[in-house]
């Protein structure tokens, strides 16, 4: 077991990197257009298998609570961005599908947002430091079971 003292410097550390680098992307945004928020649900429906998620599914991939993800699919709905269809598997459930337009517009910020990252996050870095990185967090994550 690691020391308590460097266990949480480490977390510190990665905390502020988070913050630091979340608050520069959030600046370069395009949020005129979507938020970072309704970006995140749409990144997550465009991730799945035939662009089409459970509702259930997509509040445990984003980044928000679960009355949040609700009320933010609604207003994606609203917009045209996404539809929501009854669950084929489960009468009580709802997918949660992209449409044209919504794809249409996760592509052209999704361009902007990477470029962004690039630049905020991945010009810090070189490839090999990036791949360890990426290994590291996601060691972090017990939800994608690494056994």
């Amino acid at each position: 077991m690691a020391d308590r003292a460097i266990t949480v410097a480490a977390w510190e550390s990665l905390f502020r990197a988070q913050v630091s680098i979340m608050r520069a992307l959030a600046a370069e945004f395009p949020s005129d257009v979507i938020s970072l928020n309704e970006y995140d649900v749409l990144f997550n429906i465009t991730r799945a298998p035939g662009r089409r998620l459970r509702l259930k599914d997509l509040n445990q991939n984003v980044l928000i609570t679960q009355p949040s993800v609700s009320r933010l699919v609604d207003r994606l709905t609203t917009r045209g961005l996404v539809a929501k269809l009854p669950d084929p598997r489960d009468g009580r459930g709802t997918i949660v599908a992209i449409t044209d337009e919504g794809f249409d517009l996760f592509r052209r910020v999704a361009i902007t947002h990477m470029d962004a990252i690039n630049r905020q996050f991945g010009d810090s870095l070189s490839e090999d430091e990036l791949r360890t990185l990426a290994d590291l967090c996601n060691r972090l994550r017990p939800e994608l079971d690494q056994s």
